[in-house]
């Protein structure tokens, strides 16, 4: 993200760079700085004969350099903004002849998503010396949350740590779907509010009480009536809940479990850093511990392999998804 600010601070203060090849398996960010160069680099009046948009899919590696070799008109610099270059990921590396001596009055946009180039190449040796090479890596699934307090925080709102949960379980690690519904929660409440489980319930559809969130607590807790409870609605909208994500991010829960059990020391600064959680969540994880014993977890962990498998239609496709989901409820329980 700093990388991006000072990116953003360069561009506004037109230090720019006569190429920017940006990367990677985050689109977000991809979409973020080259939309940026394309509202900000030329006034409106110069956009109409000095700013082009291509299609990988439509152009070859050699149309690119002759859009990138014209000189603007009646203007600085001409932009010329390839999207989905990704499409060109055969040809790419010939890009690297014109990179070596770029038309200095244009400034060439690369988005190049979900790939990146190799970097024992020409091309990325050659953008490194006379462009800038960004590249957007997806962020792990827990890091997201911190993602969402970060990206709020400038625009005056904040949000609780329950419905930042809520959101990364539902939307996963994709930031452009998650920023898509924080514009639409920022239309509806006003700036300085804190958003809340209740917030996203309302806006968004996703229900406080009955999701993976509150199911892991709920077994964690050892609570067997609030988790069959959820068990039961995901039964009732097995699209919304599918038993794949719920096994998964139970998996990942025990496998917790079982980190924090090796933990010499268990002071909440290190269990939070240690198994790379929010501090908010570590007397959940601490007080589950102590309801599992490591030889508890150990089995349970074998249980849900053994469901993960079951919830991908291996050796149980007669059996719906409710009654698989009762059925591990009741071996992890026991």
């Amino acid at each position: 993200m700093d990388e991006v600010k000072q990116l953003v601070t360069d561009i506004k203060n037109k230090n720019l760079k006569p190429i920017y090849f940006l990367m990677g398996e985050e689109s977000y960010y991809i979409d973020k700085i080259s939309d940026f160069i394309e509202s900000t680099v030329l006034a409106e009046e110069e956009r109409g004969f000095n700013q082009m948009v291509l299609y990988g899919r439509d152009v070859t590696i050699e149309d690119v350099v002759g859009n990138a070799k014209r000189y603007p008109m009646m203007a600085e610099h001409q932009v010329v903004i390839v999207k989905e270059a990704q499409d060109l990921s055969r040809t790419i590396e010939k890009l690297a002849s014109y990179a070596e001596n770029p038309q200095t009055s244009t400034v060439l946009v690369v988005n190049y998503k979900y790939k990146k180039i190799d970097k024992r190449k020409s091309l990325y040796k050659t953008l490194k010396k006379t462009g800038v090479v960004y590249e957007s890596k997806k962020l792990y699934e827990n890091q997201v949350a911190d993602w969402i307090r970060r990206v709020l925080s400038p625009r005056k709102y904040s949000i609780t740590p329950k419905a930042a949960q809520m959101l990364v379980e539902f939307l996963g690690t994709d930031l452009s779907k998650i920023n898509n519904e924080l514009e639409k929660l920022q239309i509806i409440l006003p700036k300085g509010t804190e958003i809340s489980p209740e917030h996203i319930e309302t806006n968004i559809g996703i229900s406080k009480d009955f999701n993976n969130f509150e199911l892991r607590k709920a077994v964690g807790e050892r609570n067997a009536i609030k988790a069959y409870r959820i068990i039961n609605y995901f039964s009732e909208n097995p699209k919304d809940n599918p038993m794949v994500v719920t096994v998964a991010l139970l998996f990942n829960f025990f496998s917790q479990l079982l980190h924090l059990h090796g933990l010499n020391d268990k002071s909440p600064r290190n269990v939070a850093s240690s198994l790379k959680i929010n501090p908010y969540f570590v007397n959940e994880y601490i007080s589950a511990s102590r309801n599992y014993p490591m030889r508890k977890v150990s089995a349970v962990i074998s249980v849900l392999r053994e469901f993960d498998v079951k919830s991908k239609g291996v050796g149980s496709n007669s059996v719906p998804q409710g009654d698989l989901l009762k059925e591990l409820m009741v071996q992890v329980f026991n």
